[in-house]
């Protein structure tokens, strides 16, 4: 019996290896997948790809902040560890952000006016971040029109960075936008 096992297991291995081969390669000859978690309503390149994560970011920051505030009320919402889950999700999309915010950048190099919209968006997206954090004494109405600001300051700055780049990429990039704003107005 461990004669029989002796020669079977190299057969089993060039069996499994001649296998795996094909799929190994046709994998590696795939276009890169896109990046579906930053950016899923992205169709263009890596500019709408920033322009759909800036939003889609937001959002998440704000549900989560939200639920922290639905379980402690808006006054402990930031007591003791009480904001810990937001404070992670700003540094967590800060640094996820990254790669897509200096793809754009590099896309957009040669256009003055894309890549200073570009920056722009980013500063505001990184302020109204900051800016989740709920104010003492204010409304609860206050507060929800204050944090769905940077919605329209993020549309009307993407409109501005699609104006700026050349017609074939930003006719791309505005047919993508129309599903993507669509569905956030829902």
């Amino acid at each position: 019996m461990p004669s029989l096992l002796r020669h079977l297991i190299p057969l089993l291995a060039v069996g499994l290896l001649g296998f795996a081969t094909p799929l190994l390669a046709q994998k590696a000859d795939a276009p890169p997948k896109p990046e579906t978690y930053l950016c899923p309503y992205a169709t263009g390149g890596a500019v709408d790809c920033f322009l759909h994560a800036v939003e889609h970011l937001y959002t998440m920051c704000r549900q989560v902040k939200s639920i922290e505030i639905i379980e402690f009320g808006y006054a402990q919402s930031t007591e003791g560890t009480n904001g810990a889950k937001s404070e992670y999700c700003v540094d967590k999309h800060r640094a996820s952000i990254t790669r897509p915010y200096q793809s754009a950048l590099r896309e957009a190099t040669g256009n003055r006016a894309a890549v200073d919209g570009l920056r722009s968006i980013y500063d505001a997206w990184l302020k109204s971040l900051a800016e989740l954090k709920w104010i003492p004494d204010e409304s609860d109405a206050a507060y929800k029109a204050r944090v769905d600001k940077p919605y329209e300051v993020f549309r009307e700055r993407a409109l501005a960075v699609r104006a700026a780049l050349p017609a074939g990429k930003a006719k791309a990039a505005t047919a993508s936008a129309a599903p993507a704003a669509a569905k956030s107005a829902n």
